[in-house]
């Protein structure tokens, strides 16, 4: 009782912005995958063992999606990678046009680039004290990374001032993301948002689980709002995202797979070939490429740590062109990706633009 009191005091007092500002006061620096060539040194680990060979296999499937010109690829990320580091990876991946969809948790997508884009930090963890100080503080920990609560609330309140903007009716996550990435570019603070940019350049995103995010409480209070007042509010289709998602794979073809992570966004992707089947286009392909980075532990049988060869049991993958890579992704997307930007099969890519369908 004694320690729920504490607790419950502590949460009650007033935050110390001295000792906020010193957690804080460290930014996370993302990777630019221009400033340095990675083919080297993934050719010379092509050559070894182990991950370093799987990783240079998978940077291999990567440039052979980007090389083959009927291939749409489809970036699906799962985890904070985002938050620790590679946010502008992502975001150069769809400036230069290496990639033509993207599958990803609402984490990645609203509380890390989103965030971000409205101007806020991650920070790096200079030192981890108890966590219940760190939730008197207001910081919200995410590994060795930490996020200022305060500015994620700023996250829900945008969030729930878009939507009163729209028309209140049935939106996919897509549709609503879209207007995440509008309001980018007329408020947002900056130029590297993957939200942002994927809007400039029709590249859909979809968020299958999109209200496991601050977006769920700005909707929320919206819903909530409209109702005490009898009026009509909007709401997520999450059927509608699996249609439209499906649609481009029934549009694309050939499709190849570049996958952080796993869970819901990785299933979501793959489950298009078998959906396209169900509404009748049996001569829709298997994604013909999948790359898979996971540390997810395979014994369990969680869809994270599942193989792409299990996948293809289920009639989604190719089983002659996937490599897992059983590593931390932040770790190794930065040499998959600097590589790729180097090798320069992108320059050659047609635009997809596959947004535009949903116009």
């Amino acid at each position: 009782m004694t320690d729920t009191l504490t607790k419950t005091a502590a949460a009650n007092a007033p935050i110390n912005d001295t000792r906020k500002a010193e957690l804080l006061s460290k930014q996370v620096k993302h990777i630019d995958i221009k400033s340095f060539d990675a083919r080297p040194i993934v050719d010379a680990m092509s050559d070894m063992s182990f991950t370093s060979r799987d990783l240079g296999r998978a940077t291999k499937i990567y440039n052979q999606m980007l090389a083959d010109k009927d291939c749409t690829v489809c970036l699906v990320i799962a985890g904070s990678t985002s938050a620790g580091g590679c946010m502008d990876l992502y975001a150069e991946l769809v400036r230069n046009n290496m990639v033509d969809c993207i599958v990803a948790t609402g984490a990645t997508i609203v509380d890390m680039d989103f965030f971000e884009g409205l101007g806020h930090k991650h920070f790096q963890a200079l030192e981890i004290p108890d966590d219940d100080t760190l939730r008197s503080l207001y910081i919200d920990r995410i590994y060795d990374t930490y996020i200022d609560e305060e500015a994620l609330q700023n996250v829900d309140h945008t969030i729930f001032e878009i939507a009163e903007s729209l028309e209140p009716k049935a939106y996919s996550s897509r549709a609503f993301i879209r207007e995440m990435g509008k309001y980018l570019v007329e408020h947002g603070k900056k130029e590297n948002s993957l939200v942002k940019l994927a809007y400039e350049h029709d590249v859909p995103i979809f968020c299958p689980a999109f209200v496991d995010s601050s977006a769920g409480f700005g909707l929320v209070k919206h819903q909530v709002d409209r109702a005490k007042e009898g009026k009509p509010y909007l709401m997520i289709d999450a059927v509608a995202d699996f249609r439209e998602l499906t649609q481009i794979k029934i549009e694309a073809g050939t499709t190849g797979l570049l996958m952080i992570g796993g869970g819901v966004p990785k299933n979501f992707i793959q489950d298009t070939v078998v959906c396209a089947e169900i509404l009748g286009h049996d001569d829709v392909a298997v994604h013909k490429y999948a790359v898979q980075i996971t540390v997810a532990d395979v014994r369990d049988g969680a869809c994270s740590s599942s193989t792409l060869q299990e996948a293809a049991s289920w009639g989604k993958v190719n089983t002659g062109i996937e490599q897992m890579v059983f590593a931390e992704a932040g770790s190794v997307m930065p040499l998959l990706a600097s590589d790729a930007y180097h090798r320069g099969h992108w320059k050659d890519r047609a635009v997809r633009g596959w947004a535009k369908l949903f116009a």
